[in-house]
């Protein structure tokens, strides 16, 4: 039996557990995340979108990462009109970088040392008023490859 699923999901979490911008971490269905007020932000949601088994004898893995961070609106009269009285664009820049630097571990850093590749490049959305409670960031979604374990014995 190959272990491929697990080994992924544990290896991301392990990644985002010592980036010390992010403070939870959650995996599955996008349906089953509490994000209610009481969640401590800067979130990281992993996705598993689907699995491919390439004759080279790898699975390629396509992954969805989704960086939350809680934007804060201030009570007084808004004065900066292109920036707004909220911190809605230092929450983008701060889930942008968490996924950047998970990108840049996957492709030349301690994930790549794993055996776990990037195919291909990533590719980021922001959100804002995506979900309740003023919650911003970005999804990069991206390929991740690495060996097939599975014998046929």
């Amino acid at each position: 039996m190959t272990t491929a699923f697990y080994h992924i999901i544990e290896k991301l979490k392990e990644h985002f557990d010592s980036d010390e911008l992010v403070n939870a971490i959650t995996e599955g269905s996008i349906a089953n995340v509490d994000l209610n007020k009481q969640t401590l932000f800067n979130l990281v949601h992993v996705m598993i979108n689907s699995a491919t088994f390439n004759e080279a004898n790898t699975i390629t893995f396509n992954v969805s990462l989704i960086a939350i961070g809680l934007v804060d609106l201030s009570k007084e009269e808004t004065v900066d009109k292109y920036k707004g009285n909220d911190n809605t664009q230092d929450v983008l820049n701060t889930t942008l970088s968490i996924l950047n630097r998970c990108f840049k571990s996957v492709k030349s850093g301690d994930l790549f040392d794993d055996y776990i590749q990037v195919s291909g490049s990533a590719s980021c959305e922001p959100f804002e008023e995506r979900f309740t409670n003023n919650l911003a960031g970005w999804t990069m979604t991206f390929d991740l490859e690495m060996p097939n374990t599975m014998t046929i014995c």
